[in-house]
């Protein structure tokens, strides 16, 4: 069994979500900026970058969510999610992904109804569950992470 290291970023913004739209096999799918830690990297740095090519946004976490295993049923792979809070005191102002990858599509800022309209084109469950624990009010220290940062 293969396992994949990801991270996820929550952003939010006034009552608002970033959600970043993707073509995955030729469907769009909607998704909170994320993607594979590579090597060498903390998960901290590979957050920020992740979220950089995503939506050109440059943030700090400023708390994390815990961490998630999800299996697809079209692969064998588990995918270990940690999830890290990025809360904006500011507008986000203008930002567009600076995707080297070129799979996503667009940035949107999405109230919970909102997300809740498109979720059955929510790249996994994990989306909606970040959600979820986010509203529900987890907030864990960043240092809880100090080994891995």
């Amino acid at each position: 069994m293969e396992t994949r290291l990801t991270v996820a970023a929550l952003v939010h913004w006034q009552g608002r979500f970033l959600m970043v739209e993707e073509e995955i096999g030729g469907e769009r799918r909607f998704n909170q900026p994320a993607g594979h830690v590579e090597a060498g990297e903390t998960l901290t740095e590979a957050m920020c970058r992740e979220l950089y090519e995503e939506s050109g946004l440059k943030l700090a976490p400023t708390a994390w969510l815990g961490a998630s295993l999800f299996r697809p049923h079209d692969t064998a792979a588990t995918y270990v999610r940690f999830a890290f809070v990025f809360e904006l005191e500011n507008p986000p102002g203008d930002h567009h992904p600076e995707d080297p990858d070129g799979d996503v599509l667009a940035c949107h800022w999405w109230t919970r109804e909102e997300i809740a309209e498109r979720r059955a084109s929510l790249r996994s469950p994990l989306v909606w569950q970040t959600i979820d624990n986010y509203l529900a009010g987890t907030r864990l220290p960043l240092h809880a992470l100090q080994a891995h940062m």
